[in-house]
Parts: structure tokens; sequence; C-alpha cells
């Protein structure tokens, strides 16, 4: 068996070359020569061939001396069916974990005939709310208040007190963060409570952002607990049966506002002297 020897040139066990440190890492021309042309190369030049290396696999050790390389082929190579199963399914156990730790306990103690996904009001549906029920007297509430960004824009613009009622928990603490954030901590209220529940026979101003399968629920229990003198606005999605006096904005951004007068069954909504209907409002009748 032959033994490499230190100086450059020289050959090494089974006759192949060895590298003299001072030249640097191998170049690929002279790690992949081999055949007629590696035996042209020059006796002086000191390099002798090197047998071609395997072709590379995903997966195998790669080689230090050209991670750029590298890269690029990891860019370049299609996922195969395997692959594709396992990111779907890392992407629907991330999904799963987004449900069961933000919207999933607020979801345990409500009927699945009551339960209000969480989508969050745009600036533009928070102003047009706003635009209702900026200075006007009296308790302002939002049923399924959220992250509490209109409890807290209510607050801002004068209505006091202003409360948002949530169920789940995760999102009554993002609102406590936003309104401590704001420096408002101590002058709004987030309560964790199931809104089917909450008294509202001390509110006047109420608002809310709820799917249209418990409008109709909601009708009923705002006509049975509403005084006389609160407004109503409803975001995104109007109440089925009430008429509106006003209604403000386009596609999702749109709301009514329904003001609770006397004339009918208690906390029937009708309008009142001082409200203008807007063209384009509903026409379907009083419930």
């Amino acid at each position: 068996m032959l033994y490499s020897q230190n100086h450059e040139g020289s050959p090494g066990p089974q006759g192949s070359a060895v590298r003299n440190p001072r030249e640097g890492p191998w170049t690929r021309t002279e790690r992949n020569a081999s055949g007629p042309a590696a035996q042209a190369l020059p006796a002086a030049s000191g390099v002798s061939p090197r047998p071609p290396l395997p072709a590379r696999r995903f997966g195998s050790a790669m080689e230090q001396d050209d991670p750029a390389e590298a890269l690029t082929e990891l860019r370049e190579r299609r996922l195969g069916a395997l692959e594709l199963l396992q990111v779907a399914a890392g992407s629907g156990l991330v999904a799963y974990a987004v449900w069961a730790l933000l919207l999933q306990p607020g979801f345990r103690r409500v009927p699945l005939r009551l339960q209000v996904p969480y989508v969050g009001a745009s600036a533009r549906q928070v102003e047009h709310v706003l635009s209702f029920l900026r200075g006007r007297p009296g308790k302002m509430v939002d049923l399924g208040s959220g992250d509490g960004r209109i409890v807290l824009a209510a607050h801002k613009c004068g209505l006091r007190p202003a409360v948002g009622y949530e169920l789940n928990p995760w999102l009554v603490g993002l609102a406590w963060l936003h309104a401590w954030r704001a420096g408002c901590a101590g002058n709004v209220s987030y309560r964790r409570e199931n809104l089917w529940k909450v008294s509202l026979r001390n509110c006047y101003n109420v608002s809310v952002f709820l799917a249209p399968s418990v409008l109709p629920l909601l009708e009923d229990k705002l006509q049975a607990e509403l005084p006389e003198g609160a407004r109503v606005v409803s975001g995104r999605f109007p109440l089925p049966t009430w008429q509106p006096v006003a209604v403000l904005g386009e596609g999702l951004d749109r709301v009514w506002a329904y003001d609770v007068r006397s004339g009918g069954p208690a906390g029937q909504a009708v309008p009142g002297p001082n409200s203008a209907s807007v063209p384009g409002a509903p026409n379907s009748q009083v419930g």
C-alpha cells in the first residue's frame, strides 16, 4: 500500500493526488476530471486525476465548499407527493392550534346555533358606528366586543361608560392590552360574559357585529330588554325585520342604525321624529 507524502503533487493512497493546503480547496474542474480530458492535464501542473463524485441526493451530506450551489439545488427541487402531504398536515396542525387557543375557549359555553366567529371590525366600520352614536348620552355596550377596538374608540369620542362583552378570554386579554397601550385601561370595561345572558335594560347605545344566523334571536332580546330611546347599530348585516332609521357605508363597511321608540310592542324599533331615513335602506317592515 502506498502512503501519501507531504510534498506538493505527490501521489496518495491508490494513486490519488494530495492537495497542498496552501493551494486552497479543489476546484470543480479538478474534482470532476476523468477520462481522456483528465489524462491530458500536463504533468507539470502537479494535479492528478480524481474519480468523479457520485450524483447528489437530497438529504445526503452536502459539501461544505459550495453552499451557494447546494442552496440553488434545493430551491429548484420539486416536492414529492409525500413531502406535499407533510406540508399540508403541518399547515392543518397550525390552523387547529390557532382555533384551539384563540377561538374555541369562547365557544365551549355557547350552544352551536348561537356561536359567532370573530372577525375584527375595520377602521371604516368603527368610524361608521361612531357616526351614529357620537354625542348620545347613556351607557354604550358592544355585544361580542372581540379585541375591544369599538369600545376603546367609543370612549375616546365621549361615550361613557363604554363596556364590551366578550366570552373568549384571549380576546378579552387582547382588548385590555389595547386599552393599556392607549392609556385608557382605567376608563373602559371589558367583561368576559355571554352576551345572551347580559341584561340590556340600562343600555342606550348598542353596537353589534354578529353573523346573520343569530340576528333573529338578537332581535327578540333587544325588543324585550332595551329601554325606550335606545339606539342599536348593526354592522355588516342588518337586523332582519327591524326598519332602520339610517344606513351608512357600502359593502361590508355598511352599518344600520335603529331607534327604539314607543308606539308598538315593548322595544319595537320604529323611525324616531329626529331621524332621517337614508336612500337605499331595506324596505322590510317592523316585526
